[in-house]
């Protein structure tokens, strides 16, 4: 745990949803939701996460579109971001109110078996293949 990490381990989505999508347009809401959600869940082989569909683990992040932001400053880079309403994970209320509920449901997740986690990346000659 650092001591004074960089602004963006806490605020790089916000600041993907609130800057980017919305403020700048570089790609809708839709498609930066889906590059932080379904895109690596796919890319990674990890199952039954990354999209809101029936049969899948209920990891999700409520937001306001119109407030989703960045607030974390090198002074105070733990500072939560603005316009995130709730959050779960596996179902259960893990932030709520601008703070943390104190509920820890989640896990480590690992790769699918048969995918591979890199894809003509490397040329180093080892298995990249997920274990």
């Amino acid at each position: 745990h650092d001591i004074h990490p960089h602004p963006r381990m806490w605020g790089t989505f916000p600041r993907v949803l609130g800057h980017y999508a919305r403020d700048v347009g570089l790609f809708s809401l839709e498609e930066a939701v889906f590059r932080m959600t379904g895109l690596p869940a796919k890319e990674f082989g990890i199952a039954q996460r990354g999209l809101l569909a029936e049969g899948n683990f209920a990891d999700l992040v409520v937001f306001d579109p119109e407030t989703i932001i960045d607030t974390a400053t090198f002074e105070e880079p733990r500072r939560p971001a603005a316009g995130i309403e709730h959050v779960f994970v596996n179902g259960v209320s893990v932030w709520r109110k601008g703070r943390a509920t104190g509920a820890l449901p989640g896990a480590v997740l690992k790769p699918s078996a048969s995918k591979p986690i890199v894809r003509g990346a490397c040329n180093c000659g080892a298995d990249h293949s997920a274990s």
